[in-house]
């Protein structure tokens, strides 16, 4: 026995130091399909952690959906067979709901006002997420989602009678919709172009930069031209393996991801602007809301708001720190 502990401590020892030696691999899916702007940036960082940390940290990327959905992805990194994912908020809210904060329909009536409340709360999301053992190196805006259907849809009666699509697994916006009287359709998103083509979903609330990379807009005609809800994603890598990692090389896979993220975030910005022109020059007709409707529109989206605060899904602290945010901005003289 005094000859064996001594022999494990020494194995122990070089196993340790083969790894070191070998280096560290944090495995990262994504749906984001190769030559995206996503998946340029992240090869970019790739390259850039493995150059700066003299090869100690690598990363393997799976793209196009391979590792499948959010969901899936989140499974496997709990399991330990991934380590790190691209997400949306939606994905995430099984283990952190109140990431799904900027998600409330309709509470954000411009971009600007989003920086504003971002600047002050996405800190408090990011901790939060690490709370419940995600690592977060920011936020990424992918833009406001509006209704785009097959037949026009400007009130809220006619939306109730959509067959309106909602992301397999995401909760909080199949509780929004039925805030609205809608009966939500869980697809997953690689089923989405197959639905509008048989007919089993004639309507998406989306971002204009996804109904045109996905080519949605091919199966739609009209857009609502409301901006329903504020979409983002987030890269994100399980605590424990970040953990394993040298804290030197922790602050440069932390400073070079953030980078990233923060270009993904500001391109999107231009991205989104493009893409609404784009779909107008493909034809989509884009109509306005009158206001009396508009007012009902409002009145069932701070319904919403009000039931995933009292369903728990938003914590109530943080939502009157929303609340407290957009007074404060909508309140300064722009």
């Amino acid at each position: 026995m005094r000859i064996f502990r001594p022999l494990c401590l020494i194995a122990s020892l070089v196993l340790a130091s083969l790894t070191t030696a070998q280096g560290a691999t944090l495995k990262i899916a994504t749906l984001s399909p190769e030559g995206s702007t996503w998946m340029r940036l992240l090869r970019e960082a790739g390259e850039r952690v493995e150059r700066d940390t003299q090869g100690r940290v690598n990363f393997k990327f799976y793209p196009g959906g391979v590792m499948g959905n959010d969901l899936s992805v989140l499974r496997k990194m709990r399991l330990g067979q991934l380590h790190g994912a691209v997400v949306t908020a939606g994905g995430l809210i099984q283990h952190y709901s109140d990431i799904q904060l900027y998600n409330m329909p309709m509470v954000f009536e411009s971009l600007e006002e989003v920086d504003f409340v971002r600047s002050r709360l996405d800190p408090m999301l990011v901790s939060g997420l690490a709370d419940e053992g995600y690592i977060s190196f920011g936020l990424a805006e992918v833009g406001f989602a509006y209704a785009m259907s097959k037949q026009p849809v400007a009130s809220v009666a006619e939306v109730r009678a959509q067959k309106v699509w909602v992301p397999d697994g995401d909760e909080g916006s199949a509780r929004a919709l039925r805030a609205f009287g809608v009966t939500p359709i869980p697809l997953s998103i690689a089923d989405v172009l197959g639905g509008l083509q048989t007919g089993l979903i004639n309507s998406v609330a989306v971002p204009p930069v996804g109904a045109v990379a996905l080519q949605w807009h091919t199966q739609l005609r009209h857009l609502t031209n409301l901006p329903l809800l504020y979409v983002y994603g987030l890269l994100t890598v399980a605590e424990r393996p970040y953990g394993r990692l040298a804290d030197t090389d922790q602050a440069v896979v932390r400073q070079v991801m953030e980078d990233i993220v923060g270009r993904v975030n500001a391109r999107a910005r231009r991205d989104h602007g493009q893409a609404l022109e784009a779909l107008r020059k493909q034809g989509l007709i884009f109509a306005d809301v009158a206001e009396d409707e508009l007012l009902k529109w409002r009145q069932q989206a701070q319904l919403a708001g009000r039931q995933l605060v009292d369903g728990g899904y938003i914590s109530a602290d943080l939502y009157r720190s929303l609340l407290a945010a957009i007074s404060e901005y909508r309140s300064l003289d722009h």
